[in-house]
């Protein structure tokens, strides 16, 4: 399909708008950004009147099928919640569950805007399938942690079935699946582990995905088991920083840290809404982001959040900075927006993704600026860190397809997936 987008303003990846423009989407990428209507034939002319057309959003940290414990374990501190709730009820996870729960967890990131996610979970091949279906991207890890010091690479069947994933799945749906590393935490991988699986994402050419630093006793008892190494220093030491890293939280990091993530290129995941929820802190994005480090914005999983919302994120994040400084200026609107798009497909290996030009991937996402809370909009950074909201998304488009207009899903049957979830949820809870 080729599209013409019609008298409509844009703003770019850095947040600046430009009001009458047109952009043509030709196959799966942008074609050309005009001052004037272009000439040409088109399949389809979508006007622009009253919208703001933007990079579409990226989610880098996300659990994505643990939409199935939403709202479940409420109200307790990080290490009470894992421990008594989630491990037990992951305990329990099947295939069915996992891709039903993913493919509501996309349905609801593409009614929010956003087209790619970087998963660290289990039942890696259902999600795949999920994500296959409807027509997104994203980055999948098989979660790998280690309690056994006699284990070994060749016989970590997390580890092997990491690497079998790799073979079978690594850029398959046309490049819309990739394949990364992962290790769940220090606190739950021996040091042996994180080297082997390290070794292999540089032979392979992966990027790696951990949590770091997102507790203050996650902090601290990492520095007491590792000769006063924080988590940051201890990956670094195991060569995980040697190849492209989504460290997710960083909440506890020290202004040692933010220097060695600044040096090794760390792509900092800032989750603000999860860490609020779970009374873990604050991340020092200010620090991070005057220290050069590259932040990106996830929501972590369903169950801490509880939305796959990265408007949202935005959001908090700003204001959190500016609360936490008592400095309103801390972190401005326009650097909320690189966060949720650039710098999220650059921490995903996606080069020609996450930017409003022509030749990179038609990833757009449409708002509609004549809703209440976007009246008047003087500055479209501004309405959409602070006044915009996900219900304002009216298009989700990927690789020049729609996957989402006005409430319609082009690429999955929202009530069938609505239903089976319900299902799985009630069959899932008899178990335990």
């Amino acid at each position: 399909m080729n599209y013409l987008f019609s008298d409509i303003t844009t703003m770019n990846e850095q947040g600046d708008a430009h009001k009458h423009r047109y952009i043509t989407v030709e196959g799966e990428y942008i074609t050309g950004i005009f001052d004037a209507r272009p000439a040409g034939v088109f399949d389809r002319e979508i006007s622009g009147k009253n919208k703001l057309l933007m990079p579409a959003l990226y989610n880098c940290h996300a659990h994505t099928a643990m939409t199935l414990f939403r709202g479940y374990g409420e109200d307790m501190p990080l290490s009470v919640w894992l421990n008594d709730c989630i491990f037990p009820a992951e305990d329990l996870l099947t295939s069915d569950a996992v891709y039903n729960a993913s493919m509501l967890a996309a349905a609801e990131m593409i009614r929010c805007g956003i087209v790619s996610f970087s998963d660290m979970y289990f039942f890696s091949e259902d999600t795949i399938r999920a994500v296959g279906e409807t027509g997104m991207k994203a980055n999948i890890a098989r979660c790998i942690n280690c309690f056994n010091p006699e284990e070994t690479k060749e016989t970590d069947k997390r580890f092997l079935e990491a690497l079998a994933l790799h073979k079978q799945y690594h850029n398959s749906f046309d490049g819309r699946i990739k394949m990364d590393m992962s290790v769940h935490a220090e606190y739950t991988t021996l040091p042996h582990t994180i080297r082997y699986v390290a070794e292999a994402a540089k032979a392979l050419g992966l990027h790696m995905h951990v949590h770091m630093s997102e507790t203050a006793s996650e902090h601290r008892e990492c520095m007491e088991r590792n000769g006063g190494k924080t988590p940051a220093q201890h990956f670094a030491s195991l060569g995980v920083f040697d190849v492209p890293t989504i460290a997710a939280h960083c909440v506890w990091v020290t202004d040692e840290d933010i220097a060695l993530m600044a040096e090794k290129g760390v792509f900092a995941a800032h989750n603000p809404v999860s860490n609020l929820k779970l009374g873990s802190g604050i991340m020092p994005l200010d620090k991070m982001h005057r220290a050069g480090v590259r932040v990106v914005l996830g929501t972590d999983g369903a169950a801490s959040n509880n939305r796959l919302d990265i408007l949202r994120e935005m959001n908090t994040a700003a204001l959190l900075q500016k609360g936490r400084d008592m400095v309103c200026d801390a972190m401005k609107a326009a650097d909320m927006i690189p966060m949720a798009t650039v710098n999220g497909a650059m921490a995903q290996g996606r080069e020609d993704c996450g930017k409003l030009a022509a030749g990179c991937r038609a990833d757009i996402i449409l708002l509609d600026m004549d809703t209440p809370n976007n009246i008047p909009s003087y500055t479209p950074v501004t309405s959409v860190v602070y006044s915009a909201t996900a219900s304002d998304v009216c298009m989700t488009m990927a690789d020049g397809k729609i996957l989402y207009e006005n409430g319609q899903y082009t690429t999955l049957d929202i009530e069938m997936v609505k239903h089976r979830m319900r299902h799985t949820v009630a069959h899932y809870f008899d178990q335990k």
